[in-house]
């Protein structure tokens, strides 16, 4: 059988293309080009939602906290030998009112559930790697996401890499800071994957995951 990486997330998982309002094909993913470079011993697959949050109920739309569906989504790849977590640019929206610190203890709960799912891990091992997704640029509040987002989401997703790199040493995960290999966002709404972005965040993984398997 196949490793089976699953990729929990959000647009940026998904591959939302603000260029067009539309997704990112299979050769432009990031989670396809993931697979594409691991090789044929390796399945992504794909659990990317728009507008997810770790563990917050959107009074906008319902079904998008991610702490409702993580062990479900879990179970029905089993065995899985690894799970990549991406997600926190939704838990920025003034509408929830949080820090960075708040978010982070979101990020770290969800990712115990993970953890405590224990029958989906192969051989019962859970592994997680956890990445903060790239900051939100300062103007997007000048784009059509502005008033939607709300106010002061790029200073506190500035705050996630050290919430998260806190959560991931707690729970004994391995940590990305996706800033640290995407060079930048779109200039469209400025807190989505371009292209190149993809590619980018894509051959980072396909160097660190095989070392974590």
């Amino acid at each position: 059988m196949k490793k089976h990486i699953v990729c929990f997330g959000d647009s940026n998982t998904h591959g939302y293309c603000a260029a067009d309002n539309g997704r990112f094909d299979e050769n432009q993913r990031w989670t396809c080009l993931l697979e594409k470079k691991l090789g044929d011993d390796y399945k992504v697959l794909e659990e990317g939602l728009s507008g997810r949050t770790t563990v917050f109920d959107d009074p906008i739309t319902e079904g998008l906290c991610g702490l409702d569906v993580i062990t479900p989504c879990l179970m029905s790849h089993e065995p899985v030998d690894l799970l990549i977590i991406m997600l926190g640019t939704n838990d920025t929206k003034e509408r929830f009112g949080c820090t960075a610190a708040l978010i982070g203890q979101g990020l770290k709960r969800l990712a115990a559930k993970a953890i405590a799912t224990t029958d989906c891990w192969k051989d019962q091992k859970p592994n997680i790697l956890i990445v903060t997704p790239k900051n939100i640029g300062k103007e997007y509040e000048n784009t059509d996401v502005g008033p939607v987002m709300g106010k002061g989401c790029a200073a506190i997703s500035q705050g996630l890499a050290k919430e998260f790199k806190l959560a991931a040493e707690a729970l004994d995960c391995h940590y990305l800071d996706a800033n640290t290999v995407v060079s930048e966002n779109n200039h469209i709404d400025f807190m989505h994957l371009t292209e190149e972005g993809h590619r980018q965040l894509a051959e980072a993984l396909a160097e660190i995951v095989p070392t974590l398997l």
